[in-house]
């Protein structure tokens, strides 16, 4: 490879997903670019670039498109090696460490307690519009101010117990860092960023969570930030516009070799065959079509010309959360 395409990140700055991938960049030391999106619908720089993937953040290596934070922390690691911030392929015990925080924070139902969180007088909750759009976002969760009152007090509960997990298990002993390094890895980012964004937007309860009920976890966050503060003030900011990265895109070539489509898939799916993508879990209003080059139990990825036809992108999604099927059926495909 003649050059090395440099990472650009869609993404709006209070995402708290999106942080995870920002902080993750900024700890290695990754030079990437920011491409910054509304935080509500529509996006016209990612669908120009040919992506109807609802969610944030979107990273771009090259012509390859990579969703969901689970695939794209993934692929970082993958393809800067060196110093990567997860446990060692022969470290099975650090492995499942990270596997099972990020099972938990991201699946597990954290997250969800955290939005229900929010605290109300923050304008976006009062914008008819964001009510409406996350409304559309969360299968199953409504988002009328009355119904997040309603769940506040659970939620309080659940925060509480991920917060007296930590305190009593993985920090018990005076640890620095999750997996007892010398700083912070990729477990704790995976740990950390639903609590430091409950914590930042003032939704914990004094009473029932705080540096005296939990030290040892408020002070592993705070060295978390002193760490990414180190990071940052050695890090160039670049912010490019939507336009800038898809006239830049026509110059470079894929970051990955095509992949292959796994005969012995369940699926039974073909390579080259039309298909249609989406999450299952959330935002699977909004679904990506194309042609299917790469299947197997990690991913799917598909090839489709970006919006205007100027050239064409692979757009990468993992098998976790997300469905496929021939785009011949996708409208009769119930979720």
């Amino acid at each position: 490879m003649a050059s090395d395409p440099t990472p650009v990140l869609f993404h709006y700055s209070f995402s708290p997903y999106a942080r995870r991938i920002a902080w993750y960049l900024t700890l290695r030391g990754i030079r990437y670019k920011q491409c910054m999106q509304p935080p509500i619908m529509p996006r016209p720089d990612l669908a120009a670039l040919g992506v109807q993937y609802r969610r944030i953040p979107v990273l771009t290596i090259g012509k390859d498109v990579y969703c969901d934070t689970r695939l794209i922390l993934q692929k970082l690691e993958e393809r800067f090696p060196d110093e990567r911030l997860g446990a060692a392929d022969s470290d099975g015990e650090g492995k499942a460490i990270e596997n099972l925080l990020e099972s938990w924070t991201t699946d597990g139902g954290l997250f969800l307690s955290a939005v229900l969180l929010i605290p109300r007088n923050i304008p976006l909750t009062k914008d008819p519009k964001f009510v409406k759009d996350r409304g559309s976002f969360f299968a199953g969760q409504k988002w009328e101010r009355g119904d997040m009152t309603s769940l506040r007090g659970e939620a309080q509960v659940q925060m509480k117990r991920a917060f007296d997990f930590l305190e009593s298990t993985l920090l018990a002993d005076g640890r620095q860092w999750l997996r007892k390094t010398e700083k912070p890895t990729l477990a704790d980012i995976q740990a950390i960023w639903p609590l430091d964004w409950a914590v930042g937007m003032g939704s914990l309860d004094g009473n029932i969570i705080s540096k005296t009920s939990h030290p040892k976890v408020f002070a592993w966050m705070a060295r978390f930030r002193q760490a990414l503060s180190n990071a940052k003030a050695r890090m160039e900011k670049v912010v490019v516009s939507g336009s800038d990265v898809l006239d830049g895109l026509q110059h470079e070539a894929f970051a990955e070799e095509e992949g292959k489509v796994d005969e012995s898939d369940p699926l039974g799916l073909r390579k080259g065959e039309n298909v249609t993508v989406w999450p299952t879990d959330s935002g699977s209003t909004h679904r990506d079509t194309g042609t299917l080059v790469t299947l197997n139990s990690r991913e799917i990825v598909v090839q489709r010309k970006t919006a205007d036809s100027r050239f064409d992108i692979r757009i990468h999604f993992p098998r976790i959360n997300f469905r496929v099927v021939p785009a011949a059926s996708s409208r009769d495909s119930n979720l």
